[in-house]
């Protein structure tokens, strides 16, 4: 059943506790029925800017270039049913400052028309084309895949019907609670295959990617380099933010398929 607006307004209220709540996720027992209630099933990709990718091996014809974002426009384009929500409720309840909070999450798949009308609206192929380059103009980062909680809080299904489009800022991302959920359902949460980002030695030990920029806080300084740890999702902002470009994010051109590959698997758009 879709969700009345005033209990969209409670969970909203209640988002500040969100990083307490992801640690209950360790408890024994409790945690087992938050991830089967919550995140079971799970599986999400953090797709990097076009803009700071670097192709691991040579590509002959620019048409040949599969960019990161593609895999948004794939399942856009294969999708029958396209929802755009009025409001980023992460930002919303965030009161941020920085970023858009009129974009919000796209939702594709037949579970999204039980989405409650009061929040967002059905919308053509074309629109949900707009907003996804829409929120990439802006510096939000697409998060891509299968997401229960998004079922759960919208109170829509079946989950294998509906594909979660967040368009995430490095400030209000519900993912931050990231260092302190469990790590089963932290793994749910991944890099895009074929990427990985990398500190080259032209790294001036400025900090300037380590000060608020990653949302997981996967880089820091260490002995005057940026250091980045496994934690890293590679969303590439500290290589947006790098005044030198030195850090790379390597990406492998067949990545697009592989990742969409993955998703089919677990979400059907039609």
């Amino acid at each position: 059943m879709a969700r009345p607006t005033w209990l969209v307004a409670l969970i909203r209220a209640g988002f500040p506790a969100r990083f307490m709540l992801a640690g209950l996720t360790r408890w024994p027992v409790l945690g087992n029925i938050l991830e089967k209630w919550l995140f079971a099933g799970d599986d999400l990709v953090i797709v990097p800017s076009d803009r700071v990718i670097k192709i691991d091996r040579p590509i002959d014809l620019p048409d040949q270039v599969m960019l990161p974002s593609l895999l948004v426009e794939r399942f856009i384009n294969e999708a029958n049913y396209h929802w755009i929500m009025d409001d980023c409720i992460c930002r919303q309840a965030s009161h941020c400052k920085d970023y858009p909070v009129g974009l919000g999450c796209l939702f594709l798949g037949q579970a999204a028309l039980g989405i409650n009308p009061k929040l967002g609206r059905r919308v053509s192929r074309e629109e949900a084309l707009a907003h996804a380059r829409k929120c990439r103009e802006a510096g939000l980062v697409h998060l891509i895949g299968r997401n229960k909680l998004d079922a759960v809080w919208l109170g829509v299904g079946p989950g294998n019907k509906l594909l979660t489009i967040c368009n995430c800022c490095p400030c209000c991302c519900l993912w931050k609670v990231l260092p302190v959920i469990s790590g089963d359902i932290g793994d749910r949460v991944k890099k895009m295959p074929g990427v990985s980002v990398r500190v080259t030695d032209s790294c001036s030990g400025c900090g300037i990617c380590a000060d608020n920029v990653c949302f997981i806080n996967a880089i820091s300084m260490d002995a005057g380099m940026a250091v980045i740890s496994a934690a890293c999702r590679g969303c590439g902002r500290c290589a947006l933010a790098c005044p030198l470009d030195a850090i790379v994010v390597d990406y492998d051109a067949g990545a697009v398929a592989l990742a969409a590959s993955n998703i089919s698997t677990l979400v059907d758009v039609g």
